[in-house]
C-alpha cells in the first residue's frame, strides 16, 4: 500500500510542487490548509503537472488545519506515515512586533511535531531556510555558509522572519532530542525561491520578481540572496525520504548568490520591451528610501554583502544537479507575464 503523506500549508508556493511531486511518485497525499475548500485550488493546481491523475481525489486529500489551534491534528494524522512539514509565515514587509512571525512559526512547528509523535509517526521532513543558517557573520577560515552554521538571532541582520525561522527549526531539533528521540527528522535549507508557481497563489520571493517587472524602483539595491530553483527544492524533500543518511541532517537547498541586478538584467532580456530597471542604487540612496518604504527598510542591514551557502551536501547525499537560476528567473517572469499578475 502507498504510504501516505501529511503536506502541512498545502496551497504554499514550494508544497505544491513537493505535492505534485509526492503524486507523480505514487504517495498519497493529504494536505493541510487553513480550510478544507481549498482542495480544488491544491488539487487544479498540481493536474496539469500530474503523471497520472485517474483517482486524484482518493490519492489527494485536504484537511483544515491551523498552526495557532490544536483542533484537528489529531484526526489529520490518522493513517499518515509522514509529516512533511512546509508552513510557514514569510512577509515581505516585516512586522513591527517580531512575535507577530516568531510566535506562529515556533508554536505551529512544534504542534504539528507533537501531533506526529502522538499518532506515532516517525519519518518527519521539516522546511526551514538558509535564513536559519546564514544571517549573521561568515566563521575565519570559511568561504561559505554550510549545514554546522546557524544564524545569530540577535545580529543587526536578523529580521523577524530570520529569527522565526531559525527559532522554529532550534525548537523542531530540539522536540526530537527530548521528547521523540525515535523521530527521524530531515530538515531542508531552502535560499530563495524562484521558478514558475503551479498557479497564482505564490510565495513572497515571487513577489520580488512582480516588482522588478514593475520597474516600481528606479535604481535596485545592492542586495541579494543564495537562490535555488523550487523544483530542486522539491525534488530535495522527496528525495529525502528515500535517503536514510539524511535522518538527522540539516540539508542546504540553493544554486548560487544572485543579486537583484542580475535577475533583472535576466528579466530584461526576457521582456527587452519593458523598461526594467538593471542599475544598482549607492547605499546611501537605498538608506534615505528605506525611510519611506518599509519593504527597502529590511534590507538595510544586508547592503553589499554576499551571504554564499555551500550546496554540497544536497549535491553528494542527494544526488540533486541543480538548475540554472538566470532560466529560473526568466520562467519566473514569463509566468507572471503570460498570466497577466505583472
Amino acid at each position: 500500500m502507498p504510504q501516505t503523506v501529511l503536506v502541512t500549508g498545502a496551497t504554499g508556493y514550494i508544497a505544491k510542487h513537493i505535492v505534485a511531486g509526492l503524486l507523480n511518485r505514487g504517495y498519497h497525499v493529504v494536505g493541510s490548509a487553513r480550510s478544507a475548500s481549498s482542495h480544488a485550488q491544491i488539487r487544479d493546481a498540481v493536474t496539469p503537472v500530474l503523471d497520472d491523475t485517474s483517482d486524484l481525489d482518493t490519492r489527494l486529500r485536504t484537511v483544515a488545519l491551523d498552526l495557532g489551534s490544536d483542533e484537528g491534528w489529531t484526526a489529520a494524522m490518522q493513517g499518515v506515515d509522514v509529516l512533511m512539514h512546509t508552513a510557514s509565515p514569510f512577509p515581505l514587509e516585516q512586522p513591527k512586533d517580531p512575535q507577530e512571525v516568531i510566535r506562529p512559526a515556533v508554536d505551529g512547528a512544534l504542534r504539528a511535531l507533537r501531533a506526529a509523535h502522538a499518532a506515532g509517526i516517525k519519518r518527519v521532513i521539516f522546511t526551514s531556510s538558509t535564513v536559519a543558517v546564514a544571517t549573521g557573520d561568515l566563521k575565519p577560515g570559511k568561504t561559505a555558509f554550510d549545514e554546522e552554521d546557524w544564524s545569530d538571532v540577535n545580529h543587526s541582520e536578523a529580521t523577524p522572519y530570520a529569527q522565526s525561522k531559525t527559532l522554529a527549526e532550534q525548537a523542531a531539533w530540539d522536540f526530537v532530542k527530548s521528547d521523540a528521540p525515535e523521530m527521524e527528522l530531515t530538515v531542508i535549507n531552502p535560499g530563495f525561491v524562484l521558478g514558475a508557481p503551479l498557479d497564482g497563489n505564490y510565495g513572497t520571493s515571487i513577489k520580488v520578481i512582480e516588482r522588478i517587472l514593475a520597474a516600481k524602483d528606479p535604481m535596485l539595491p545592492k542586495f541579494g540572496f543564495s537562490s535555488v530553483d523550487v523544483r530542486d527544492i522539491a525534488e530535495m524533500h522527496i528525495r529525502a525520504l528515500d535517503t536514510p543518511e539524511s535522518i538527522g541532517e540539516r540539508i542546504i537547498g540553493v544554486n548560487r548568490f544572485m543579486w537583484f541586478s542580475e535577475m533583472a538584467k535576466a528579466i530584461a532580456e526576457e521582456y527587452p520591451e519593458r523598461k526594467i530597471s538593471t542599475r544598482e542604487a549607492p547605499n546611501f540612496i537605498v538608506r534615505i528610501l528605506a525611510l519611506f518604504d518599509p519593504a527597502i527598510r529590511t534590507i538595510v542591514p544586508s547592503l553589499g554583502k554576499e551571504h554564499r551557502a555551500s550546496n554540497a551536501k544536497a549535491q553528494s547525499m542527494l544526488g540533486i544537479e541543480f538548475r540554472d537560476m538566470r532560466t529560473a528567473t526568466k520562467e519566473t517572469a514569463r509566468y507572471l507575464v503570460d498570466n497577466n499578475l505583472a
